[in-house]
């Protein structure tokens, strides 16, 4: 039997017998879809937060990466679809790694492609979950990093992929406008599988492994600017970016970004999985995961 079908059986049963039964009963370590993903060509990173609250969360694959909690501990919660456990981003807490420790992680470069895929329980609002994405030092240093909504530019609870070259916002807008948005919305307080892909042309965002296009539309917040009296018109799914990703400088984070104003765009909710892949990764493959 696969995970989804488990999942599904798992859950006829509970709804015939609604017994608390603990929840380590439906989320046990997933080894079958640990293996998948390390076998999977072009694997970098997977943080599974089985760690408890305190302890560094460390990722298998091309280094431990090792992620510091950062304005507090985190709660390990005994519920999660890789490990059986997840972290609880909760009162500005996340998750920071230094830009010298990054190794591998550092992906740029005309063609790079890059990979994010996370395993959440989001509870509502613009959430960062996790890439080097710096909004701040030194005008910017974005570079790639995956949300779960960001409405300014028709991204509102879906999914959402970032790419930068400059590590500066999008001109002549306020912002940077370079994001797919995914065509389904985010469940809130539901387990679900969040991720996008860059291929050096692309950016694609993925909801439990299906990718959905976007038809071109006016993307908000965008009329009155120079070149742009009307607005403009983009196809958020997939987004075209080719300019690459830039070597801009960031952290890799988990659950927020450094905003002008200081740490912002707090993740809100459980992450019970995070990996990283130097390549776009197929549908087929991201379906793999669900």
């Amino acid at each position: 039997m696969n995970r989804r079908s488990f999942l599904k059986t798992s859950f006829l049963a509970r709804a015939a017998f609604p017994v608390a039964w603990p929840t380590a009963i439906f989320f046990k370590r997933n080894r079958k879809l640990i293996r998948r993903i390390k076998n999977t060509p072009g694997f970098i990173a997977l943080w599974d937060f089985k760690e408890d609250a305190g302890q560094d969360r460390e990722a298998i694959g091309e280094g431990t990466f090792p992620l510091k909690e950062m304005s507090g501990a985190m709660k390990r919660i005994d519920e999660g679809p890789i490990s059986g456990y997840s972290a609880l981003f909760e009162n500005g807490a996340y998750l920071s790694l230094p830009h010298a420790e990054t190794g591998k992680l550092n992906l740029h470069g005309a063609g790079q492609g890059v990979t994010v895929v996370a395993w959440v329980k989001w509870q509502g609002g613009t959430g960062f979950i996790g890439g080097m994405w710096n909004e701040s030092a030194s005008g910017g240093k974005r570079q790639y990093g995956l949300f779960v909504s960001l409405p300014y530019y028709n991204g509102d609870s879906q999914v959402c992929g970032h790419i930068s070259y400059s590590g500066k916002p999008t001109p002549p807008f306020p912002y940077s406008i370079d994001y797919s948005a995914s065509a389904q919305v985010v469940p809130k307080n539901e387990w679900a599988c969040v991720a996008f892909t860059y291929d050096g042309q692309n950016i694609r965002s993925f909801f439990n492994g299906v990718f959905e296009e976007r038809a071109p539309e006016l993307i908000q917040h965008t009329r009155g600017f120079e070149g742009y009296p009307d607005g403009i018109t983009q196809r958020k799914n997939p987004y075209a970016f080719a300019e690459g990703m830039g070597n801009n400088g960031s952290d890799f984070t988990v659950g927020a970004v450094l905003l002008s104003r200081g740490m912002g765009n707090f993740f809100k909710g459980q992450i019970g999985g995070l990996c990283v892949f130097d390549r776009a990764l197929t549908e087929k493959e991201l379906g793999d995961f669900v």
